[in-house]
C-alpha cells in the first residue's frame, strides 16, 4: 500500500522520499504507518485498499473542524487520497499532563460552547466504516431519529441482525424522542469520544483522534464517554464548570449512545444485541 499512486505523486510533487515505513497495531479499518520522510518529519499514514466512499476526506475534514473549534490539540492534516490520509505524527509522552483531564473537559467544554444553527455537518463523516449522513437540518430530533437511530436500524435489519419488532421498538422510541431528550442548540461534535480516540500528546497533554464529527446535541459527545467505562470524574467536575449540563444528562446516555451500539451491531455482529434490546426495552417496553 506504500506503493499508493496518488501518495508517489504528492511525494515527487513535493521532492519527498519515505526513508522508513514501520507498521503499526490498533486499526480496525484502516493499515497504519509511522513514516520517516526525506526532510526530516515524521508522520502518521492511514491506508486501506479501496477509498470507502470518501472516508479519509470526511476525516480530514473532521480533524479541520476540530482544529478551528476547540482548544485541544489534533493532529495536523498534511495531505490525503482516496486511499491514503497523511497526518502530523504526535508522539505520545510516557505520562499524562497533572492537569490531563483538566484540559480536556475544558477544551470539550468550549468546543461545545460555540453553538451553530443547523445539525448535520458540511458532508457525510465515518464512524468506524459506517457512513453517518448529514444532511444539515434545523430539527434535531428529526436528525437524529431519521439520520441515526432509523437509518441505522433499518441497515441492522436488512443484515438480519435486527428483528423487525425491534426496528418497530426504535420507530417508538423516535416518536418519544422530544420528551426524553431536552432541547440543545448544535454544537459541533468528535462524534465518537471513547477512551481511545482520546491520544497523550508529547507534553502529556489530551489530543483528540479519529474523529467521526458532525454538528450536534452536546450530551451525545458525553454520552459517548460512558459506553466504556467512562473517563476520569475531573473531566466531567471540570466540563460543567465551565458548560452547566442539564439535569438527568447521566441517565439519558443510553438515549445517544443507542447509536453507536447500533454500529457496533453492524460492524461486529450479535455480541452487541442484548445491549440494543435492553435499550429499547427501558424506553418503549
Amino acid at each position: 500500500m506504500l506503493s499508493d499512486p496518488d501518495l508517489q505523486v504528492w511525494l515527487a510533487s513535493q521532492m519527498l522520499e519515505i526513508n522508513t515505513a514501520r507498521p503499526l497495531s490498533g486499526g480496525c479499518v484502516a493499515s497504519c504507518y509511522e513514516l520517516n520522510l526525506s526532510d526530516g518529519r515524521a508522520c502518521f499514514l492511514k491506508q486501506h485498499p479501496g477509498d470507502i466512499a470518501g472516508q479519509f476526506a470526511a476525516e480530514a475534514a473532521g480533524l479541520k473542524a476540530l482544529a478551528a473549534s476547540s482548544g485541544l490539540r489534533v493532529p495536523a492534516v498534511i495531505w490525503y487520497s482516496d486511499n491514503s490520509l497523511l497526518l502530523e505524527d504526535v508522539p505520545p509522552a510516557a505520562t499524562r499532563a497533572a492537569d490531563f483531564w483538566e484540559q480536556l473537559g475544558i477544551g470539550l467544554a468550549q468546543q461545545h460552547k460555540q453553538t451553530l444553527a443547523q445539525f448535520g455537518f458540511q458532508r457525510d463523516t465515518f464512524c468506524g466504516g459506517t457512513r453517518q449522513p448529514n444532511p444539515l437540518i434545523s430539527d434535531g430530533y428529526r436528525f437524529f431519529a431519521e439520520q441515526r437511530l432509523l437509518y441505522l436500524a433499518k441497515i441492522a435489519v436488512d443484515n438480519e441482525l435486527l428483528s423487525t419488532r425491534a426496528f418497530a421498538q426504535v420507530e417508538q422510541l423516535c416518536t418519544r424522542l422530544p420528551e426524553l431528550i431536552p432541547e440543545q442548540a448544535p454544537a459541533l461534535l468528535h462524534g465518537d469520544l471513547w477512551y481511545g480516540n482520546v491520544h497523550t500528546g508529547p507534553s502529556g497533554e489530551p489530543v483528540l483522534i479519529d474523529p467521526a464529527a458532525y454538528q450536534g446535541w452536546p450530551e451525545a459527545d458525553l454520552a459517548m464517554t460512558l459506553l466504556f467505562g467512562g473517563f476520569d470524574d475531573r473531566f466531567y467536575e471540570v466540563y460543567r464548570a465551565h458548560h452547566p449540563l442539564q439535569p438527568g444528562w447521566r441517565e439519558r446516555a443510553a438515549l445517544y449512545n443507542l447509536w453507536h451500539l447500533l454500529n457496533h451491531l453492524t460492524l461486529f455482529g450479535r455480541s452487541y444485541l442484548q445491549e440494543v434490546e435492553a435499550t429499547l426495552r427501558r424506553y418503549v417496553g
